[in-house]
């Protein structure tokens, strides 16, 4: 197996593609994740779950800059402010889950090479 590129693995994810080998598309519809790589066979979700907390930290970072903006002073003077507001968070938020959870795969692809969980070995045909 080649070295590792922490930068190239979370850019395949970005790109809704396999973390381990990049060929192979991560869904089958708009947000149903495969079960494996086409490619390389790489199992995404050994355990369903494991990526919750990267979902999480990928979700909030953006809500982060909407809370920073009031606080620092963002008024609602109308109504409009608000609905504006509303669709500047939510429609990046809406157009880019899919790859925040390409990224939260490859987040957790990383983990389980890091740690030695032979859970990422045990695709291999």
């Amino acid at each position: 197996m080649p070295k590792l590129s922490i930068k190239q693995t979370l850019l395949r994810g970005l790109r809704r593609r396999c973390p381990r080998c990049g060929e192979g598309e991560l869904f089958r519809r708009w947000l149903e994740i495969d079960d494996r790589c086409s490619h390389c066979g790489l199992v995404y979700q050994p355990d369903h779950g494991d990526i919750w907390l990267f979902l999480l930290i990928t979700d909030r970072i953006p809500l982060l800059f909407g809370i920073a903006v009031v606080y620092f002073g963002f008024s609602m003077e109308s109504w409009i402010a608000p609905v504006g507001f509303f669709f500047a968070m939510a429609v990046p938020l809406i157009a880019t889950v899919r790859q925040r959870q390409g990224l939260a795969i490859a987040l957790d692809y990383l983990v389980r090479v890091w740690t030695g969980s032979e859970s990422h070995e045990l695709s291999r045909a």
